[in-house]
């Protein structure tokens, strides 16, 4: 039964990145992102958050919404070769790089899922990372789990106010991919998630992203 909530959770995921996509508001998207989010951490059963988290929650906390984080850019060409990224506890997991977006902050490299259906990812850290976000980055796309922020041809969308931490920010139990050094920002991603603290974890590790 876990199996079947989280295809239910993963498809509620892809359900509110389709609306967002939809929209001609990116803000009032975002507000309704972070409501989704929200009532997602605080009643679904495939939660990253625990029990004892659910009872204290009282919502995720986010930079205020800027504007002026979000791009449309077109990707670049990169050598193209297999990474192993590893993860903030056990393990890791093979990506191919593909492509690369400059951003005002500096260059960001795509990530290709090299297993079955495969999918884009996105994960960055920036210089509130450790400070004003989690250390090991957040991710800002991650299409085998639904968040998609669109793409036509080469132009892609990236609005870091959609930015957010993995599961292993909010519980030790899951084992997520941490940003690679090259996908480091110098400027401070003052949009999207933040928080510093991390929850006190339950034994065992499962794997989420």
């Amino acid at each position: 039964m876990e199996d079947l909530d989280l295809w239910d959770y993963r498809r509620r995921v892809a359900e509110i990145y389709r609306t967002v996509r939809a929209s001609r508001e990116p803000e009032g998207a975002w507000a309704e992102w972070r409501e989704r989010r929200d009532q997602l951490f605080l009643e679904h059963p495939q939660s990253p958050l625990s029990a004892e988290q659910k009872a204290a929650f009282t919502g995720l906390d986010y930079f205020p919404y800027d504007p002026a984080w979000r791009y449309e850019t077109t990707v670049k060409p990169v050598d193209s070769h297999d990474e192993r990224i590893e993860h903030s506890s056990t393990g890791s997991t093979t990506f191919r790089r593909f492509c690369a977006v400059e951003t005002p902050s500096g260059m960001l490299v795509l990530y290709w899922l090299e297993s079955y259906g495969g999918g884009v990812f996105l994960p960055f850290r920036d210089a509130t990372s450790g400070l004003n976000t989690y250390g090991g980055g957040r991710y800002l796309l991650d299409t085998a789990k639904g968040a998609d922020l669109g793409h036509q041809g080469e132009r892609i969308v990236l609005d870091f106010n959609f930015a957010y931490h993995p599961s292993c920010f909010h519980h030790w139990r899951w084992s997520c991919p941490l940003a690679p050094a090259e996908n480091r920002l110098v400027a401070s991603v003052t949009a999207g998630e933040r928080g510093t603290v991390n929850y006190a974890g339950a034994e065992g590790l499962g794997h989420r992203e």
